[in-house]
């Protein structure tokens, strides 16, 4: 076990993280995606003890709540685009996504419209480990695993550019062909009966895969022609990784529904959220309840520390920082080590968030046969050097915090 086991993370400062064997190791993944501002923020610790000591939990059910539920609220009010003033609480983004199909449903009910079921999402999307975020998510490993799948919930192609687009197609031509896939979609089933669509404002877990620039404003057409819910999961992309408060901003598309966790509490503690646009929320409010809720939802220990966070976030300047000075570091780094390295096909993202496509000939945009044998060599690499990353396929993944 000792040779073979697990690595014991035993203790961690800023991005740096150390193990029971004395390595230090920078954390380029945030952890999973998620400790935006770094660790050992004492402000969030204080904000936890704070909190247990004067109302340690108490539940927001039965028209009860506490002060630091309805501070976060406001805050995240703020942070949001504007309508946004309606939050669900949860604890992960994958009951976040739970409760989206919770909230599209009920919201289509009360409109006269119960048979608008359809949920439409992409392969190789992530939405989740539960059993509705798994069927939400398009990744095949991940179906197979599960018993059962969530009905009325179907995928379209992903936008991933290098490794599906055709040979002499541009960017901009497949944004949109893959984007007009979901129209089709809509006809196949019938826009009557369709409910949503669900998407990533860029691929995490599926490879940090940022689709070209047309492809979010062709979705976001199509959803207003058919009168379809846009629903953003921002659980990865929100709270500054982009460079913007959320990633949808950077694509400059509108949702319905934000899904987020991760970078809320920056992972001192468990929290997630959906953010309900007014013209989704005020139906649902006018017509009685909406029968949904979790022990811990609007935990009050989880919501100062998210309170904290959001300050930490908004008075030091991190986001603009990520927008104008060390994104814009971070990337020109990642290009000028990498573009012409001989097995590297792309390097791709924005901010603090970027992929390296590992290819056996880059020009020809031809990946390796044995997908996911030389990104997993690489990871290792990196980790015996003590860098944390993260490998999916040969897709090379960094997301370190903010700071």
């Amino acid at each position: 076990l000792n040779r073979a086991g697990s690595r014991v993370i035993v203790k961690a400062d800023g991005v740096y993280l150390w193990d029971s064997d004395g390595n230090k190791v920078i954390d380029g993944m945030a952890g999973l995606w998620c400790v935006n501002v770094g660790y050992g923020r004492k402000e969030l610790a204080d904000a936890a003890y704070r909190q247990i000591q004067e109302l340690p939990f108490y539940n927001t059910f039965f028209k009860t709540t506490h002060p630091p539920v309805i501070e976060l609220s406001a805050m995240l009010a703020e942070v949001t685009p504007a309508g946004f003033n309606h939050f669900f609480y949860c604890n992960s983004g994958s009951e976040g996504n739970d409760t989206v199909l919770r909230l599209v449903h009920q919201y289509w009910r009360v409109q006269g419209q119960p048979q608008k079921k359809f949920v439409i999402s992409r392969k190789n999307g992530y939405h989740g480990s539960t059993i509705a975020g798994g069927t939400l998510g398009g990744m095949g490993y991940m179906h197979e695993q599960m018993p059962s799948k969530v009905e009325h919930i179907v995928h379209i192609d992903q936008p991933y550019f290098f490794g599906e687009a055709a040979a002499g197609e541009t960017p901009e031509a497949f944004g949109l062909a893959r984007a007009q896939q979901l129209e089709a979609k809509i006809l196949e089933l019938g826009a009557e009966n369709v409910a949503a669509f669900i998407g990533e404002p860029f691929q995490g877990a599926g490879g940090v895969i940022f689709p070209p620039s047309t492809y979010w404003p062709e979705i976001q057409r199509i959803c207003r022609k058919y009168d379809i819910l846009l629903v953003a999961d921002e659980v990865i992309g929100g709270f500054g990784r982009t460079g913007e408060w959320f990633a949808h901003q950077h694509f400059g598309f509108e949702p319905d529904l934000i899904t987020m966790a991760k970078g809320l509490t920056s992972g001192y503690v468990p929290m997630g959220a959906v953010g309900i646009h007014e013209r989704v929320a005020r139906p649902i409010i006018d017509n009685g309840e909406f029968n949904h809720g979790l022990t811990y939802s609007g935990h009050p220990v989880a919501a100062a520390v998210a309170v904290a966070n959001l300050k930490l976030l908004r008075d030091e300047g991190i986001v603009e920082r990520v927008k104008n000075d060390t994104g814009p570091y971070f990337q020109a780094l990642m290009r000028e080590t990498f573009a012409r390295h001989p097995i590297v096909g792309e390097v791709h993202g924005h901010g603090l968030v970027a992929s390296l496509q590992l290819a056996e000939a880059p020009a020809e945009r031809r990946r390796f046969a044995n997908g996911g044998d030389v990104g997993t060599i690489c990871r290792d690499f990196c980790f015996n050097g003590n860098l944390i990353m993260r490998a999916t396929g040969d897709r090379m993944l960094l997301s370190p915090p903010l700071v």
